[in-house]
């Protein structure tokens, strides 16, 4: 077999091959198709799955509405509860959520395909521009959200219907937040991620200010003087250091930068990339980088997580999608050293690693993976600058079940909060109830007071 150069290079592969590896992994599909997996719902009275759904979508509905030919009808049902329903329907674990409670799943071991469904429902509205949603009359009432990406959008979106007037502030220079820089390519092809975004805010009443840091820019005492109400949706900013000799070397990456690099590139081949590519971690980061390491002409990609394939925070579904990309998943390994040559990356040493009574200790055996790119996927930290007071729990900010702070007008949501499962779905269910508890607390302030005789 002819080797690919060594050393990390760009334009490894053809325009074509860049082409058809990150092509559509999952389809729309078709109106006849649509039908037919419809027709396989039992549309339970009490279904699993929508109990499975962390924003309560009525999933017998929406299906039963497609099988009926109403798709917009279906889209709606859909939007009521997640306004993010389209980017959720492509990336959304629903091996592990809705589609794993189907009844189905008891007599075929094969569930209704709750996620394409999904997607041909909110494919359909968005792409006939049906908007179904109308402000309500101006309440005069300021909202500030923090954090353009999914619990900042879905929050800003309800609280412009209900007539509240909704500023956005965000870092970066687009709008979307994870799902704009954070997920694979493959699974979100089109530039999708930019058209929910102006889905979601053509409603009206929403600004969003891009290039607005909190910390830098403004703290959160500045918008409370300004807005009746704040809501945070920061989502996650720090990487976490592996702390091992030449962690700085030249080809020692982060991989969230890998994965937003490459979403932002127009042209793929314009993305570098390893001939021996290792990827350090367990999540859907780790499985990301690596099988995208790969699609773009790596030629040997090796996850390294430190536990056993059971512990994997990916799904397996997800870590079956790596494999058959030909990437290799070695568990039991945690990183001890990267080796340089010349300067820049040549192999990591690696030292196995067992659980004595739950806790993890290495064994003293080590070896060594020969690399010229490494990714660190071993997860992300919150950054807290310019919160002032906020009480925070576990490194997160501490919310009650409506979403509300530790401080008065102030609500959180989303991978910044404690307790959340860093899901798409579960940030659009903490911004959409918050914007509700929000808008419950805004109005009850503003109701005149009744006399009592």
């Amino acid at each position: 077999m002819e080797r690919l150069e060594t050393g990390i290079h760009a334009g490894r592969l053809s325009p074509a091959d860049y082409e058809a590896n990150f092509s559509d992994l999952h389809p729309r599909l078709d109106n006849h198709e649509a039908l037919v997996a419809a027709d396989r719902c039992y549309f339970c009275y009490d279904a699993p799955c929508m109990t499975a759904c962390p924003t309560s979508i009525d999933i017998p509905l929406f299906i039963r509405q497609i099988s009926t030919g109403n798709a917009l009808g279906s889209a709606k049902t859909i939007f009521d509860q997640n306004i993010l329903g389209g980017m959720c329907a492509r990336v959304c674990p629903t091996e592990e959520l809705c589609e794993q409670a189907c009844v189905r799943n008891t007599a075929e071991e094969r569930p209704v395909e709750i996620g394409r469904l999904q997607r041909y429902a909110t494919d359909a509205a968005m792409q006939a521009g049906r908007q179904f949603y109308a402000r309500a009359e101006p309440t005069g009432k300021t909202i500030a959200v923090v954090g353009a990406g999914p619990a900042g959008l879905a929050a800003a979106h309800r609280l412009a219907v209900k007539g509240h007037s909704v500023t956005i502030y965000d870092a970066r220079e687009k709008s979307g937040g994870l799902n704009e820089y954070g997920i694979a390519t493959y699974k979100t092809v089109d530039d999708f991620a930019q058209q929910e975004v102006d889905y979601i805010l053509s409603i009206g009443g929403i600004e969003v200010r891009h290039g607005a840091l909190l910390g830098r820019d403004f703290s959160l005492a500045d918008l409370q003087a300004q807005y009746d109400a704040v809501f945070l949706g920061i989502g996650l900013a720090g990487v976490n250091a592996l702390r091992i000799d030449g962690e700085n070397l030249p080809g020692v990456d982060d991989a969230v930068d890998f994965i937003a690099a490459l979403r932002q590139a127009e042209d793929k081949g314009d993305i570098a990339i390893g001939r021996r590519v290792v990827v350090l971690g367990g999540g859907m980061t780790a499985i990301d980088a690596a099988v995208q390491a790969k699609l773009l002409g790596a030629e040997e990609v090796t996850i390294c997580y430190r536990r056993g394939k059971e512990h994997m925070n990916a799904s397996e579904y997800e870590q079956d999608l790596a494999s058959s990309k030909g990437v290799i998943i070695r568990h039991w390994l945690a990183p001890k050293s990267i080796l340089s040559q010349d300067g820049k990356v040549a192999a990591i040493e690696v030292e196995y690693t067992k659980l004595v009574e739950s806790r993890l200790i290495g064994t003293g055996e080590t070896g060594v993976i020969a690399a010229d790119q490494i990714f660190k996927a071993i997860g992300q930290s919150f950054d807290a600058a310019g919160l002032g007071l906020l009480r925070m729990e576990s490194g997160r900010i501490a919310v009650d079940v409506e979403g509300h702070t530790s401080l008065d007008g102030v609500w959180a949501g989303g991978d910044c909060v404690f307790g959340g499962d860093d899901l798409t779905v579960s940030a659009v269910a903490h911004g959409r109830d918050a914007a509700e508890s929000i808008h419950r607390t805004l109005t009850a302030a503003a109701a005149p007071a009744v006399a009592v005789a």
